[in-house]
């Protein structure tokens, strides 16, 4: 059986060099390591899906080695949320995006540490670079992990893509003092769910040959998209395990719980068509903030609006981007998510004409209700090439667009706050930005809405 050892980086099973008897101990023939990953088809498989371990709290814990064995936890305040929580604060039930008050009542004594977003950064480009070293189809999901795809790599990297992956999560360690766990399969979806199998430190293989049945017995959940929402109508359809999902025909579940259906007919059976797209497709651009205290005024809400829809805008022009909708995002003294989107007549990459949009969405709902969080994001995203073009019913915009466009000009020579509009003026100091990089921008093979990843 093919193996590769994950610290002396020899592989074993070659074609013309059959594998040595590997089941006598486990251990690596070379160098005698534990670490030894065999699989009957690790020679032949070659998507991969990289995720640092709990990133952002393995950076700290790194930096401050006093902090090895605490609980810990990289977020905003009190009122913010949890970006991510080391392996210990895990332990205690503490995880990605749970509001912070809830993540200290779990676990009271973890050492809460803000975000140092230019650090992670730094770090995410580095291992980036290595990923792109081994090939040049690398599919970044967020800052610390991405897809790959090694197929053809053999003769350049002398090895299988599994002898490659170990070699550079090897030297993401020993150079970085960061630790990943790779996910290796045959296709996307597969590779993402097996990264998330032996965590942290791991390397996990799933092939053709086991692929349906080990899927068949897995939650439906585990398909990428499948939220709370649907997993409750799966659940009242007696649909509850992926093998439920296998006796219907695809036109069935297409009609039965819309375009989702095709999904959910086609990775049941372990399929998954998706290339590994370098760079992604950008879906989206957007930004938030989390209010110190709720806010339930409109005049309120609307003055944290404004500055969101600029960073929105400056992150779009910087793109060559243009929005085609605008989507705003509520949240609740309770925590509950309100959502809404509008289409544009036309692309947009401007902040008051993203604003013009979103207004009436949020008076709308500004019914009395406390919230403690808003953002706002400009989706259906398209070339700027046609954004913002004169509009002979409304000649009003086109002076709008150009009088921001004289305004990009003067902060690009003297800075950001070298002029506002008089709007800017009236924010409310209040809004404090949740923990981590929530000007952010969602790309098409990445993160599910709020269910992570794929």
């Amino acid at each position: 059986m093919p193996a590769v050892c994950r610290d002396c980086l020899q592989q074993f099973g070659a074609r013309d060099a059959p594998a040595p008897d590997l089941e006598t101990n486990g251990r690596c023939p070379s160098c005698e390591s534990p670490r030894l990953i065999r699989h009957a088809e690790l020679d032949s498989l070659s998507i991969a899906h990289i995720d640092c371990d709990a990133f952002y709290a393995s950076v700290e814990k790194r930096d401050r080695p006093e902090l090895r064995d605490k609980p810990v936890i990289v977020g905003g305040g009190r009122r913010g949320v949890v970006s991510a929580a080391c392996y210990v604060a895990r332990m205690y039930g503490v995880h990605s995006a749970m509001p912070m008050f809830k993540a200290l009542k779990a676990c009271p004594d973890a050492v809460v540490i803000r975000p140092d977003m230019a650090k992670y950064s730094t770090l995410g480009k580095d291992i980036r670079e290595r990923m792109r070293a081994l090939t040049p189809l690398v599919e970044p999901l967020s800052i610390d992990e991405a897809f790959l795809d090694l197929s053809g790599t053999e003769v350049l990297h002398h090895g299988w893509p599994a002898r490659s992956l170990a070699r550079l999560v090897k030297s993401i360690e020993d150079d970085l003092g960061l630790t990943a766990s790779i996910g290796l399969s045959f296709n996307k979806f597969l590779a993402k769910i097996a990264s998330d199998l032996d965590k942290p430190r791991g390397f996990a293989v799933i092939g053709r040959g086991e692929a349906r049945a080990f899927l068949a017995e897995q939650p439906v959940s585990i398909i990428w998209g499948v939220g709370k929402s649907l997993r409750a109508a799966l659940a009242r359809d007696g649909v509850t395990k992926v093998r439920h999902l296998l006796p219907y025909e695809e036109n069935a579940l297409i009609a039965r719980y819309g375009s989702i259906g095709s999904r959910l007919y086609h990775f049941a059976r372990a399929e998954d068509g998706r290339r590994v797209s370098p760079e992604g497709v950008t879906k989206s651009i957007s930004s938030e903030t989390t209010f110190n205290t709720d806010i339930a005024s409109a005049e309120r809400l609307a003055a944290q609006l404004w500055p969101l829809c600029e960073k929105v805008a400056k992150r779009l022009k910087r793109a060559a981007l243009a929005g085609g909708s605008v989507h705003l995002k509520l949240k609740t003294a309770e925590f509950k998510l309100v959502s809404r989107s509008r289409r544009l007549p036309t692309p947009t990459q401007m902040a008051e004409e993203i604003y013009r949009t979103a207004e009436p969405l949020l008076r709308h709902e500004a019914d009395g209700r406390a919230f403690r969080l808003i953002g706002v994001g400009a989706a259906d995203l398209v070339a700027d090439d046609d954004a913002d073009l004169p509009d002979l019913l409304d000649p009003e915009r086109n002076k709008r667009v150009k009088v921001e466009l004289v305004m990009d000009q003067v902060r690009s020579k003297l800075g950001d706050e070298s002029i506002i509009k008089g709007r800017g003026l009236s924010a409310d100091p209040s809004g404090d930005l949740r923990g981590g990089d929530k000007d952010g921008s969602k790309r098409g093979a990445g993160r599910g809405p709020q269910a992570r990843k794929p």
